[in-house]
């Protein structure tokens, strides 16, 4: 059997997805947004936001507290314009740095965060007033416990 196959044109969506998460990996800075519209054409709309998130996610915290963030976010948010998950999680993606560099923020964006952006900031943040808030108003019962736990230890 010759010829070359090509992944991205494969009926079995995880063989589609492994191909995606193999481009994300290697994708130049320059050609991202180029590829992430790609993806985002896939007919399977569920397996492409999630290796679109998944490449999201990675940079993200790559770049979180470094200068180039915010243009990389502006560069991101008209590709993942089509999907509302890849939106959403690049916002999320703000609030988190904007929390993390103590830059404006507000309960009202936190409290409406989903579980995701909470339960990670409940566990990783070191700000009192963002662990104050996910203590009174975080969505579940182990995002408030977590984030008055920690909020706790803070002030022995």
């Amino acid at each position: 059997m010759t010829g070359t196959h090509d992944p991205a044109q494969d009926p079995d969506e995880h063989v589609r997805y492994a191909h995606y998460q193999r481009l994300f990996a290697e994708v130049a800075p320059a050609e991202a947004a180029a590829l992430v519209i790609r993806v985002l054409t896939d007919p399977d709309r569920s397996m492409a936001n999630s290796a679109v998130c998944g490449y999201l996610d990675h940079r993200a915290a790559a770049l979180l507290t470094d200068p180039q963030f915010p243009a990389w976010q502006r560069e991101m948010a008209g590709p993942v314009a089509v999907d509302d998950f890849s939106t959403r999680r690049l916002t999320e993606w703000a609030l988190l740095r904007a929390v993390t560099l103590d830059e404006a923020w507000s309960a009202e964006e936190l409290l409406a965060a989903s579980n995701w952006l909470q339960l990670r900031l409940a566990e990783t943040s070191t700000s009192p007033t963002a662990l104050a808030v996910l203590t009174e108003g975080g969505r579940t019962r182990r995002i408030r416990n977590i984030a008055h736990s920690r909020s706790s230890r803070g002030r022995r």
